[in-house]
């Protein structure tokens, strides 16, 4: 896995890889308002799917739980794919009923800092339907714009992080 930490705490929220003991808690929080969202989801999103994504984790490809720093709950995911290019892709989503709490802005705003940091000549980047007016504000907070650049997936386009005065991207 390539992911640059074990575990990251923020004032709410503790982000760490998914485990295999996270399944249950994942299938539940994967509901049709996710799927309907998320390309590579199934609809519907089973046991065993959640199984097989915390499964899927590899050098390329990370995903973090998100769950309540008291509690341990599960609130959310936050994906990590490594592309070519030098390019890292951000994706996540949350419960429903950990939407609309600036749960996602904290996590996503920490783990994508941590990120540019351990990965310097990487450009990180996201791709969001431009109707989705919650997950666009939730990347334009994060300090990600649209590229006015389609997306590799139908509809969607593709958003980059600005890059920072104290943040060089090598080319």
């Amino acid at each position: 896995m390539f992911f640059p930490f074990r575990t990251l705490s923020t004032a709410r929220c503790r982000i760490d890889p998914l485990r295999a003991e996270d399944a249950e808690e994942l299938w539940a929080i994967t509901d049709e308002s996710v799927t309907a969202k998320v390309h590579f989801l199934p609809d519907p999103f089973t046991l065993s799917d959640a199984r097989a994504l915390i499964a899927g984790c590899s050098k390329h490809d990370c995903f973090l739980a998100v769950r309540d720093r008291r509690l341990g709950h599960l609130l959310g995911v936050i994906g990590a794919h490594r592309q070519a290019g030098r390019r890292i892709e951000i994706g996540y989503w949350f419960a429903a009923t950990a939407r609309g709490r600036g749960l996602a802005t904290e996590s996503l705003r920490a783990a994508t800092g941590l990120i540019a940091q351990r990965f310097p000549t990487c450009r990180l980047v996201a791709e969001c339907h431009p109707e989705n007016g919650p997950s666009r504000a939730l990347l334009e907070r994060i300090g990600f714009a649209s590229s006015g650049a389609a997306g590799k997936r139908p509809g969607r386009q593709l958003f980059s992080q600005a890059v920072s005065a104290m943040r060089i991207d090598v080319c």
